[in-house]
């Protein structure tokens, strides 16, 4: 959406930080030559904007982790604060920040969860929750679904289950894939939630049988499956997945990065559906993605295993300092403010309704899916046949978005609707009338 802000200054500022970026900036999952990618000025709130006149209102969050929105005054407070003391610490010492933060974090987590290993990231963090189930349990092989992203490292990309893997997929030994529950797509032919549960988990049950259960050390399952279209589980899929892993000894990883920390309208997105699991991988919204940091929740029992021998694992900066004081204050402030139940409210309330009205006057939207703060319309050229939108639409509806002033997270032929959880009502409502005026765009 341009706006009559523009300077000959910000239009300078603009060309050069394309130019230097076209120059050296090697992106992420992408062909180089003919990408140009849109230069950032700043934001607050739920809105940001770029240095030419243009202001978007985020549904994307970036990469679904800035939580709390852009400029939160307490978490720059909290930032410029841990800046003045220490800025390094190696994992070897203690540091009063990384202490508060694992406190703070185990202080959500279900009871006999009390130990934190910090990482950078969500990808090892997977990689990490692997390394602990293999060592508690004496066991190698790791079960995960197709429809499923765990990250980019060598094993946390052999672990994701959809095609970004396929091109430098390292072939890690004992990871095997399974068919996790999808109504709308169902692998089963099934034609009822609890049908698609109860195949699904058939499906697992038989896939342990076959792989042998005294070799499977873990199941890695997304709480709610994020990149790979928002899929909400069905009624009785995690309790049945809790039950499989304790009949066979295996340890439950729930992959929280991208759905926790309130994205779901809880703390943990598995505890809108009445689990706990043995580890949890988090990430991103933990402190809102002001500083990279994520990490690895685990049993009382699991942590045990390592009382007397070493963990084989470690990373120079976990537990950095400045990230670590970011969490504390970002779980303080969603504490103090309500922002997990303001995400719960206004997604469920107001979001929810809002695109299921909007399905009923467009033919192009073959579903609408969510929980919390987190929702997928997914687009489709036939209704029944549930074809998918084409990738040239797509494109068309993702850039008709962006000008009628709305930045929502794009996914083969769905638009993922993920915004800070500070959004507010109005906001929603303002952004899902755009994206409807976007639909009007389209031939």
């Amino acid at each position: 959406m341009t706006t009559d802000g523009s300077t000959p200054e910000g239009i300078a500022r603009d060309a050069e930080i394309r130019a230097l970026t076209k120059a050296h900036v090697f992106q992420s999952w992408s062909a180089q030559a003919d990408l140009n990618p849109t230069p950032l000025a700043g934001g607050e709130g739920a809105w940001f904007w770029d240095h030419v006149g243009n202001k978007w209102l985020d549904f994307s969050s970036q990469l679904v982790n800035v939580n709390l929105g852009y400029r939160h005054p307490d978490m720059t407070a909290a930032l410029k604060a841990a800046a003045e003391g220490l800025a390094m610490v190696s994992p070897a010492m203690a540091h009063e920040s990384r202490a508060r933060a694992a406190e703070a974090i185990a202080g959500l987590a279900p009871e006999g969860m009390n130990k934190i290993f910090f990482t950078n990231g969500g990808q090892d963090a997977i990689e990490n929750a692997v390394k602990l189930a293999r060592g508690h349990t004496g066991r190698h092989k790791v079960l995960s679904a197709y429809r499923s992203y765990h990250g980019a490292g060598t094993l946390s990309q052999t672990l994701t289950g959809e095609p970004r893997r396929w091109a430098a997929e390292s072939g890690v030994s004992g990871v095997v894939h399974f068919w996790g529950p999808h109504l709308y797509r169902s692998e089963f032919d099934s034609s009822t939630p609890e049908e698609e549960s109860q195949r699904s988990l058939r499906n697992i049950r038989r896939t342990i049988e076959v792989e042998g259960p005294d070799g499977i050390a873990a199941i890695v399952m997304e709480s709610v499956v994020g990149t790979n279209g928002v899929l909400v589980p069905p009624p009785g899929f995690w309790p049945g997945l809790r039950a499989l892993c304790d009949e066979f000894g295996i340890m439950l990883i729930a992959d929280e990065v991208m759905a926790g920390f309130g994205r779901c309208g809880s703390w943990f997105a598995f505890e809108r559906f009445d689990v706990a699991p043995d580890l949890i991988a988090f990430a991103k919204g933990v402190n809102s993605g002001y500083v990279p940091l994520g990490g690895v929740v685990m049993t009382d029992a699991i942590a045990d295993t390592y009382a007397h021998k070493p963990f084989p694992g470690g990373l120079t900066y976990s537990g950095h300092p400045l990230a670590c004081a970011t969490a504390v204050a970002a779980i303080d402030i969603m504490r103090r403010d309500g922002v997990v139940e303001h995400a719960r409210e206004v997604g469920e309330s107001v979001l929810g309704p809002a695109l299921a009205e909007l399905a009923q006057r467009h033919a192009c939207i073959g579903q609408v899916r969510g929980i919390g703060l987190m929702w997928a319309v997914e687009f489709v050229s036939d209704a029944q046949a549930k074809t998918p939108l084409d990738a040239a639409t797509m494109g068309t509806l993702i850039h008709a978005c962006r000008a009628e002033g709305i930045w929502p997270f794009m996914a083969g032929n769905r638009l993922h609707l993920v915004p800070p959880l500070v959004i507010t009502a109005d906001e929603v409502r303002q952004g899902v009338a755009a994206l409807e005026r976007a639909l009007g765009r389209l031939p």
